[in-house]
Formats: structure tokens, C-alpha cells, sequence
């Protein structure tokens, strides 16, 4: 039986900032800690699985998903619907085990407007300047020019809703950023309301007072 319930955690950041390598790191640094896989009607690509990439379903299925209440969040992007499945995080939250939702701040409201509002931790990652968060995605090596300067006029307005997150990290070192994500877990883990033996170990201490007067 878990000793506490698994904690919902949502990075989200303007493309280039670092919330996908931050992911990848909490996930090193405890295995135990799942990732959010998202469901999504695009056709698979070479390579990729159902269940580990993604969860691959047709229009019809997706849209029962959506209809019966089965989706956390979901959103229709260059003609493909994306959303996050609420039933195999639910199972992983019951066993104690944290997820990671790699996720806009538009997936990130529909999020907290779910079953799962009064758990969640919600962390925004800022890059430490425009003109390094340009650079970034440069060094990638993955977009054109154009493509880039799309996700740089995005991120104006990402960067708006930082407001709405429990924490915000500037990734000027992205060691610095995962040292401060842990701290951040850490405590979040901690918390008294999430240590589901809590009231009964205190208990077990009074009863050992009671017993130490006798």
C-alpha cells in the first residue's frame, strides 16, 4: 500500500527553455516518477508505440474519451487532437508514484479545472533572457527560420501565464534548474496533507505517552 498519494506535476515553458530536458532529468533522478503519455489521432511514425510515445486512437475514439470524461486536458493542433489520458495517471497516483505533464498553459488550465486540481503542483520554467531562448532553439538544430520565429512570437504570449503556476524557475544553468525542480519535489512530497499514515503514527505517539504515565 502507497504511504501517499502520487503528485500531478505540470512543467510547462515557451519552447526552448528547458522543461523537456528538466523532465528527463526528475525522471533520472527517481525512476519511480512516470510521464504523462498523451493520447493523439496523428498516425504513428516509424518506430514509435502504442503506450510508450503515445496512445494512438482514431477521431471516433478519441472524441468518446473526450465525451466520457476520460481526458484530463485536450486540444486539436495542426489538425490532430492531443489530450492527456485520465486513467492510467490516476492508477500511477494511486501507487504513490508522481507523473510529470510536459504541457502548455492552455493544457495546464483545462488541468486545473479537473479531478486532479487539488493535487497538482505547477512549475513554469522562464529562460534567463529573449535573445538566449532564441539561441537555444537554435542550437538545436531542429527548426528553420521560420519555424523558429514562429515559436519565438508563441512565446510572448506563453510567458504571460506565468502568473498562474505555484513556482517559477529561471533556467540561467540547467543544473542550478534541476537542483531547484528537486528542492521543489522535495517539499511538495512533505507536506502533511499529502502523508497519508501521518495521523495515525501521531496517534501511535500519544499512545505511547498514555503508556509512559502509567
Amino acid at each position: 500500500m502507497a504511504t501517499r498519494r502520487g503528485i500531478p506535476i505540470i512543467l510547462s515553458s515557451p519552447s526552448g527553455a528547458g522543461k523537456s530536458t528538466l523532465s528527463k532529468l526528475l525522471m533520472k533522478w527517481d525512476p519511480t516518477i512516470s510521464f504523462s503519455v498523451s493520447a493523439t489521432t496523428r498516425a504513428p511514425r516509424v518506430g514509435e508505440e502504442d503506450g510508450r510515445e503515445y496512445y494512438f486512437r482514431t477521431r471516433d475514439e478519441f472524441q468518446q474519451m473526450v465525451a466520457g470524461n476520460e481526458m484530463l486536458e485536450h486540444a486539436e493542433v495542426f489538425g490532430n487532437f492531443y489530450g492527456s489520458p485520465l486513467g492510467p495517471v490516476e492508477d500511477a497516483l494511486q501507487a504513490g508514484r508522481d507523473v510529470i505533464f510536459d504541457i502548455d498553459w492552455q493544457g495546464g488550465q483545462q488541468i486545473r479545472g479537473s479531478a486532479l486540481a487539488a493535487d497538482l503542483v505547477t512549475i513554469f520554467i522562464l529562460p534567463p533572457s529573449i535573445a538566449e531562448l532564441e539561441k537555444r532553439l537554435r542550437a538545436r538544430g531542429q527548426d528553420s527560420d521560420e519555424v523558429i520565429a514562429d515559436r519565438m512570437t508563441k512565446s510572448a504570449g506563453e510567458i504571460s501565464h506565468w502568473a498562474e503556476y505555484d513556482y517559477c524557475i529561471i533556467n540561467h544553468d540547467i543544473s542550478d534548474s534541476e537542483a531547484q525542480l528537486k528542492a521543489i519535489l522535495t517539499a511538495e512530497r512533505l507536506r502533511r496533507t499529502r502523508q497519508s499514515g501521518l495521523v495515525d503514527f501521531v496517534r501511535d505517539l500519544n499512545v505511547q505517552f498514555g503508556e509512559r504515565a502509567k
